[in-house]
């Protein structure tokens, strides 16, 4: 089942459906070094009836040691996309770890064309080498 142990988690705030797919990248990792790499892929769809513009992220990334570290900035991959009702945005990015488990969760700071912000959710996710979930 190695094609099948990637996991999606799914969160919807406000008409914003964020669901994230994580999968482990061993041609990067090295884990004798305490090098563990995973590669995620977001996908933002506006399931709303407004548009919505994605200003800000705030992930917040905690390793199976317990060390809990928290990313901020503006936008996702350079881009501050505009997502008007039925559009969707997908990108994908990535993680380090010292360990060869741990969780991201996190939210993107969403912004109304009349001015008003929201959080949009971003549900837990794991990030794990295949066969080592508990």
């Amino acid at each position: 089942m190695r094609g099948n142990d990637k996991a999606v988690s799914t969160a919807i705030t406000n008409g914003i459906r964020v669901s994230v797919q994580s999968v482990y990248v061993p041609e990067q990792s090295a884990p004798r070094g305490k090098r563990y790499v995973f590669a995620y892929t977001v996908k933002i769809a506006n399931e709303g009836s407004a548009s919505a513009q994605l200003r800000s992220r705030h992930w917040i990334i905690t390793d199976a040691a317990g060390k809990v570290e928290e990313v901020r900035g503006p936008g996702v991959v350079g881009q501050q996309p505009l997502l008007r009702p039925g559009e969707e945005f997908e990108y994908t990015s990535g993680c380090v770890l010292q360990t060869p488990r741990g969780e991201m969760k996190g939210t993107y700071q969403m912004q109304r064309s009349d001015g008003s912000s929201f959080d949009a959710a971003i549900a837990p996710f794991a990030l794990s080498l295949p066969y080592t979930l508990n």
